[in-house]
């Protein structure tokens, strides 16, 4: 099967690996000819002699893959692969800017770490700097600026240092919810 030439017209799906699974599976997908997904960031543990850097998926158990919904049973069928994740055993697309905005902060390389998924909040656009045009959340942690980018189906986010200058607010829409007032934006 050939699909070198029509992956792009597909949506991005989720997908649940088993644990531990994420790489081997992305890899193993990629064999087959589809284009994956798979955002890592650095982790530093310390054992008891020394400090080491690991590289560590960014969303645990679950990998991003582009694929026709019709033709999944190969995505179902490969090692490591749980499921497409879904509504019931209904498997949903994830939203292609949220997958656009994941690789664009990944490609900047800025730090980057896991973090809680966020409703409420300061919506912001980035104006300035690698991450120009993205949007997200913004918060302060440990003293620093941090955008959090977030994928709706999966309830996860990811958090990344950026300049206070760089963001503007975003205007709010009708429909959503209120933002949480902040005096860097003020």
């Amino acid at each position: 099967m050939d699909l070198t030439n029509t992956h792009q017209t597909y949506p991005w799906f989720a997908v649940q690996t088993r644990a531990r699974y994420e790489n081997f599976a992305a890899k193993q997908l990629a064999g087959r000819g589809y284009e994956v997904f798979l955002p890592f960031y650095h982790c530093k543990r310390r054992w008891s002699d020394r400090m080491q850097e690991f590289e560590v998926p960014l969303f645990p158990g679950y990998l991003f893959c582009r694929f026709n919904l019709l033709d999944r049973l190969p995505i179902l069928t490969t090692p490591g692969v749980i499921q497409v994740v879904g509504i019931g055993k209904t498997p949903v697309p994830v939203d292609e800017q949220e997958v656009i905005a994941l690789q664009t902060a990944v490609k900047t390389g800025l730090p980057r770490q896991p973090w809680m998924f966020l409703k409420v909040g300061q919506r912001v656009r980035v104006e300035v700097g690698p991450l120009s045009g993205l949007e997200g959340v913004l918060l302060t942690f440990k003293g620093r600026y941090r955008l959090v980018l977030s994928v709706t189906l999966l309830q996860r986010s990811v958090a990344l240092e950026v300049e206070s200058d760089w963001v503007t607010p975003v205007p709010q829409q009708s429909g959503r919810t209120a933002p949480v007032s902040s005096p860097l934006l003020t």
